[in-house]
This record gives C-alpha cells, structure tokens and sequence, in this order.
C-alpha cells in the first residue's frame, strides 16, 4: 500500500513539475522562437518571389539573417535555448498530458511525442548552426533520405515518410481552417478585437503552414518513386517549388505571408497559450 502511495505522490510530483513556472517560461520561450523564425522564413520567401533575396527561406536563411544583425549571434542561441524549452514542453505533455480538455487523450500524447522529436532536432539544428558546424537544410534532407533509401525496405519507409509528413500537413490545416487552435487559448482573457485577430492569424497562417508541410511530403514520396533522394527538398526549394506553379510567383507570395502570420500566430500563442 505505501509503495503504491509512494507512486502516486511522484506521479503528482511529476505533474506538478511539468505544469510549473518553469515549464510556462520554456513553453512561452519556445513558442515565440518559432514565431520569430517563421516570420523571418515568410520574409524571405517574400522576397524570392520578387527576385530580391540571395538567402534560403529556411530554418538556416533565417539564422544567417538574425546573425548579421547587432547582437545576432546572441538572438540565434536565445532561438536554440527557446526551442529546447519546446521540446521539453512537448515531452511533459506526451509524458503526463497536455492543458487542454482531452489533453490526456493517448493519441493527443502521441502526437505530443511527435512535436518532441520534431523540436529537438529543429533545437540541434539551430544550436549546430549557432556553433558554426551546421549544414544546409537541402543537403540535410537529401542525406537523411539517401541513408534511409540504403535501408532494406528503404523505398517502403521513405514512402510511408513522405505520406505521413503529407498527413500531418493535411492535419495542420484542417485544425486551422477548424479553428481547433481556439482549445489551446486563454480565450476569457482575450478582448474582442484579439480573438478575431488570432483567429485570423491562425487560420491563414495555419492553413499556409499545412499547405508546405504537404508539398514537402509529396517530393518526398518522389524520392521514394524515383530512388532518388535528390528529389527530397528542404523549406527553401518546396517554397520555390510554388513560384514554378501556373500562377507563377504569386502562389509563393501568398503562401509566403501566410508564413509570416503563422508567425505572428506563435508570437499571439505565446502569450495566450494554455500550459
């Protein structure tokens, strides 16, 4: 009996810990480090599209961007700490349940567990980047796709990859459009004009996010296909990939904002988000 009070006090304790001060702090911190990348990532793309930019709009454009400015090198391993604070948020949640209403739900903590592995590695990428031992993100993928083609079955598990990245960008915007993202909020400590403002954000930005995450499952399952994993594309060549479509530039202008405001929207979540 005591040994099973034992357990449930350090479940307790456990929780306790993972919904503390400092938990809010790394969850805030990391949700603003994805806003500030995002916004960043739209504004190159932005500029792409209109010819006027040399950079990647990727993780790593954005990094060399926050780089070159006063400070830069401070702000880039603030992002990496920030990112950190992410992924430690999201393992809490996978491990004891997010805030919201089904948070304890299992699959709501799979794909905690998911946003874990997802933020951790965006977390080393930015610190490797910060250390000066980074790659780009287009070698990155098409050598992550390359060893797992060498795999047996390869072609099966990089397919089976791509789907389930288009599944989740499917995922993502259909939770946008849905305005699901309303269950994560203080909503009661929003004015009017802010809740149709994040809902704004959050649709548009949303739906943007979803729409590359899609776009970059699909070059994915080419790559599968082909047994090439040059045709696997990082951030920078899915949203150039939108500048070749039959509307020329001006889908990646379009999806390029509504990076932006899915920035925007991270910034909004970070204060108003529910830990």
């Amino acid at each position: 009996m005591s040994m099973g009070i034992a357990a449930r006090r350090g479940r307790s304790a456990a929780r306790r810990t993972a919904h503390s001060s400092a938990m809010d702090i790394a969850a805030r911190w990391g949700l603003a480090a994805r806003g500030v990348l995002y916004v960043l990532i739209g504004l190159l793309a932005l500029q792409i599209a209109f010819g006027q930019s040399g950079e990647q709009a990727d993780q790593n454009g954005a990094l060399q961007t926050v780089s070159q400015q006063p400070f830069g090198q401070f702000v880039v391993w603030a992002i990496g700490i920030g990112l950190i604070g992410m992924a430690l948020w999201r393992l809490s949640e996978a491990l004891f349940g997010a805030s919201t209403p089904d948070g304890h739900k299992a699959s709501k903590r799979a794909i905690s567990g998911l946003r874990f592995v997802i933020y951790a590695f965006l977390a080393f990428s930015v610190l490797r980047f910060a250390t000066g031992s980074g790659s780009s993100g287009e070698q990155q993928s098409s050598d992550i796709t390359a060893r797992a083609l060498e795999l047996p079955a390869g072609q099966w598990i990089v397919g089976l990859a791509g789907a389930a990245v288009i599944a989740g960008g499917l995922y993502i915007a259909v939770k946008a459009v849905r305005r699901k993202f309303r269950e994560e909020l203080k909503m009661s400590q929003m004015s009017r004009r802010a809740r149709k403002t994040v809902d704004f954000l959050g649709v548009a930005g949303g739906a943007c996010r979803g729409a590359v995450f899609m776009a970059a499952g699909w070059f994915v399952v080419q790559a599968a296909l082909t047994y090439d994993a040059d045709e696997t594309k990082g951030m920078d060549q899915v949203l150039r990939s939108f500048a070749d479509t039959p509307v020329g530039p001006w889908l990646l202008v379009a999806i390029a904002v509504g990076l932006a405001l899915f920035g925007a929207f991270s910034l909004a979540m970070a204060r108003w988000h529910k830990v």
